[in-house]
């Protein structure tokens, strides 16, 4: 105990508020979500009709039931928490019990800010997408992020859980039901991206023979620009993937006492794909 850092210690003592506070605003950005959510679907009631209502009524249907799905995830996780602090303390108190598993704590914490802030920005993108200045793409990726997230808090919380726990049990159901509301809204989302493609993009009644053709080149050079972008952007992916990696193995070994790893060397620059030209 002498030998850790003082200002190690002072930010031990500060996690057990944290936990209590991180999932309290958690919990408040779920309910602020499911707020806006309904929001939206009036306004868009009001707004729009026909096949465009029918797709927004969709989508914030399943982010509806996404959200609620959550509320009762952080719900189940704070009781599971509660439960594994008063089994697992003995005489210490609740802010010894956080300090000594200091680890534990923090993944706590990260898990339950990365599932507030897949809310919040699943909210967002829907409202985006709602006003026609949003992509459907960003909804995807959103529930994408929820469910991994959402993984990550039940494994956070399953470490330090007894086999046996209810609550860990309900805490894994939660989690299923969460992941399964996630691809609802997926399926929501391609199917109406698809019915609102088709619908503005697929009439060509009016055009002439000439009309067509020209618009026939211009698509097929729109898809090989689009492929080569594709390439490139899935090399980057690929390399802010290992640079990640790289900086949680380096986070991980400074916090057990260890130095930190050189970081790999430098590959050489990606050259950007060259544009594929209009014939």
């Amino acid at each position: 105990q002498e030998l850790r850092p003082k200002s190690l210690d002072i930010k031990q003592e500060e996690l057990g508020d944290m936990v209590e506070k991180e999932m309290a605003s958690t919990s408040e950005a779920i309910e602020d979500a499911v707020r806006r959510i309904e929001e939206m679907m009036s306004q868009a009631r009001n707004e729009s009709s026909g096949v465009k209502l029918e797709v927004n009524e969709r989508i914030l249907n399943s982010c509806t039931d996404l959200m609620k799905a959550i509320r009762l995830l952080v719900m189940t996780s704070t009781n599971l928490q509660k439960e594994i602090v008063e089994s697992g303390r003995g005489a210490a108190t609740t802010q010894e019990f956080y300090a000594k598993n200091s680890r534990w704590t923090e993944g706590l914490i990260s898990a339950s800010k990365a599932v507030g802030w897949g809310a919040t920005q699943l909210v967002e993108s829907a409202d985006r997408v709602v006003l026609h200045t949003g992509k459907y793409e960003e909804l995807i990726v959103c529930s994408h992020e929820i469910a991994a997230s959402t993984a990550q808090l039940v494994a956070a919380s399953k470490v330090k859980a007894e086999k046996s726990s209810r609550n860990l049990g309900r805490l894994q159901e939660c989690s299923r039901n969460v992941n399964e509301m996630a691809a609802n809204v997926v399926a929501s989302t391609k199917s109406g991206q698809e019915q609102i493609e088709e619908k503005d993009t697929m009439d060509f009644s009016g055009m002439s023979l000439i009309k067509l053709k020209k618009e026939e080149m211009e698509t097929q050079v729109k898809v090989l620009e689009l492929e080569k972008r594709l390439e490139g952007e899935r090399v980057r992916l690929g390399e802010l993937r290992k640079q990640h990696y790289a900086l949680a193995g380096a986070y991980d070994a400074a916090e057990d006492g260890e130095t930190k790893p050189a970081p790999a060397p430098r590959r050489g620059i990606l050259k950007k794909p060259p544009l594929a030209q209009k014939p």
